[in-house]
C-alpha cells in the first residue's frame, strides 16, 4: 500500500507507484491518498496518471494539526484493516507520513519510509515536519535514505544499519520523467503561451526571472512580512528583473503577500500552478528563492541557484555542494544575497554548475528491488 497526501509527496511517490504498477505479476499495489492538499494533489495525480483506490479527502479550510491528525488516523486505520497490506510505503515528513506509519504500527504492518533521515535537529524548524519525520523513523522497518548524510543521521539515532538503504531521491525520477515527456512533445511554446495568456508574463533574455515560493508554517505572520518587504526592495532596485510568485492557497500566506506586493509592476503574483508549467518556470528562472524542501533538490538538477529562506535545512548536501545557500527571512539578508547573484556572474555560474547531490533518477528501481527481496 502506497500512501501520500500532499503535492510534494505525490511528485516523489509517482515513480514508485509507476514502478510497482509496472510489475503487476509480482505485486498487488494499492494507492491511498489522504488529500491533505486537495487541489494541488489532484494536479499531480492527473499528470502522472495515478488513480487512487482510496481517497480520504480530509482537507478542510484552516483545520488544526490535531483535527488533521485524527482524521488521517481513523481513515487510514479503516483502510489498512480492510486491505491488510504486506507493507505500507510512506514518504517524507507530512502528517500523512507520520500518522499512516502509526496506524500501520498499531496493526503490526511493516512500514517503508522513503526520504528517511532528513534532520535539522530543531524540533520546531520546520514545524511540524521535523518531528513528523523523526517519529516516522522510529516506526519504520525500511529506511530509504536519499543521501549519505541522511543515512548517517539515522545511524547516529541508533537505527539498525541493515534496515537503511541508500537510494537517491525519488524527486529526480519524477523530474526526469516530466522533462523527457516535455522534450518528446516540444511543450516549450505551449507553456510560453500559457504564461503569456493567463498571467501576462513574458520571458526574454533581457528580463531575468526570479522564482519565489513560500509556505512554511513557521513563517506565518512576521516571517512572510519580512520576505515580502525584501521582494519589494529587490523589485524596485532592479528594473531588469521580474519576480514570479505562485502564491500558496493558505490564507496565512495569501494575506500578507497580496497586501504587500500586489501593486508592484514587475512582481507577478499567480495562483499555484501544475507541476509541468512549474517545472517550465523553474527552467526559465535565473534565481530561485524558496522555503520549500523539494525545490532544494529539484533546482540543482536544472542548474538553478537556490537561496533558501530558512534558518535551518534538512538538506545540507545542497549547501555543502554549493547549489544552495541558507539566508533566513531577514529582509536585508535576502536583498543582499539576491543582489550578489544578480550582479556577480561568477558567483551565479559557480552555484549553477555545482554538482547535484541528490541522485541520478533510479531511486524507485532500488526501492522496489529492496522490498521485493524482503518478501521472498
Amino acid at each position: 500500500m502506497i500512501v501520500f497526501g500532499t503535492r510534494p509527496e505525490a511528485i516523489k511517490m509517482a515513480s514508485v507507484v509507476k514502478q510497482f504498477k509496472s510489475e503487476e505479476e509480482r505485486f498487488e499495489t494499492i494507492v491511498c491518498v489522504t488529500a491533505q492538499h486537495r487541489e494541488m494533489l489532484d494536479q499531480i495525480l492527473q499528470l502522472f496518471e495515478i488513480t487512487p483506490q482510496y481517497d480520504l479527502d480530509v482537507m478542510t479550510d484552516n483545520q488544526s494539526l490535531a483535527d488533521l491528525t485524527s482524521k488521517v488516523m481513523v481513515g487510514m486505520s479503516k483502510v489498512m484493516e480492510k486491505e491488510k497490506p504486506n507493507t505500507v510505503i510512506v514518504q517524507g515528513d507530512t502528517a500523512t507520513t507520520f500518522v499512516s506509519s502509526l496506524a500501520a504500527y498499531y496493526l503490526k504492518i511493516p512500514v517503508a519510509h522513503i526520504e528517511a533521515g532528513l534532520r535539522t535537529k530543531d524540533k520546531y524548524s520546520p514545524f511540524p515536519e521535523e518531528i513528523n519525520r523523526r517519529l516516522a523513523s522510529i516506526l519504520a522497518d525500511f529506511h530509504f535514505a536519499p543521501t549519505q548524510e541522511a543515512k548517517n543521521n539515522l545511524l547516529k539515532e541508533g537505527i539498525d544499519e541493515t534496515s537503511i538503504y541508500l537510494t537517491g531521491n525519488t524527486v529526480i525520477d519524477a523530474l526526469k520523467w516530466v522533462i523527457d515527456k516535455q522534450n518528446e512533445s516540444s511543450t516549450g511554446a505551449k507553456w510560453q503561451n500559457f504564461f503569456r495568456t493567463q498571467f501576462g508574463i513574458e520571458f526574454s533574455n533581457k528580463i531575468r526571472t526570479i522564482l519565489v515560493t513560500g509556505h512554511r508554517r513557521e513563517h506565518f505572520g512576521n516571517g512572510f512580512e519580512k520576505i515580502c518587504f525584501a521582494l519589494s526592495l529587490i523589485a524596485r532596485n532592479n528594473s531588469d528583473i521580474q519576480i514570479v510568485y505562485p502564491v500558496h492557497l493558505n490564507p496565512n500566506v495569501q494575506k500578507p503577500v497580496y497586501s504587500l506586493l500586489s501593486d508592484m509592476k514587475n512582481i507577478h503574483l499567480i495562483p499555484p500552478i501544475d507541476y509541468e508549467p512549474f517545472l517550465f518556470l523553474m527552467k526559465k528562472s535565473y534565481i530561485i528563492l524558496t522555503d520549500s524542501g523539494g525545490i532544494q533538490e529539484e533546482a540543482p538538477f536544472l542548474g538553478k541557484p537556490v537561496l533558501v529562506m530558512r534558518n535551518t535545512t534538512e538538506r545540507p548536501e545542497g549547501v555543502e555542494a554549493g547549489t544552495a545557500k541558507l539566508i533566513g527571512t531577514d529582509s536585508a539578508k535576502i536583498v543582499k544575497e539576491t543582489d550578489i547573484l544578480l550582479h556577480d556572474s561568477m558567483e551565479h555560474h559557480r552555484m549553477s554548475k555545482a554538482i547535484n547531490p541528490y541522485g541520478n533518477g533510479t531511486a524507485a528501481k532500488h526501492i522496489i528491488n529492496i522490498i521485493s527481496n524482503s518478501l521472498v
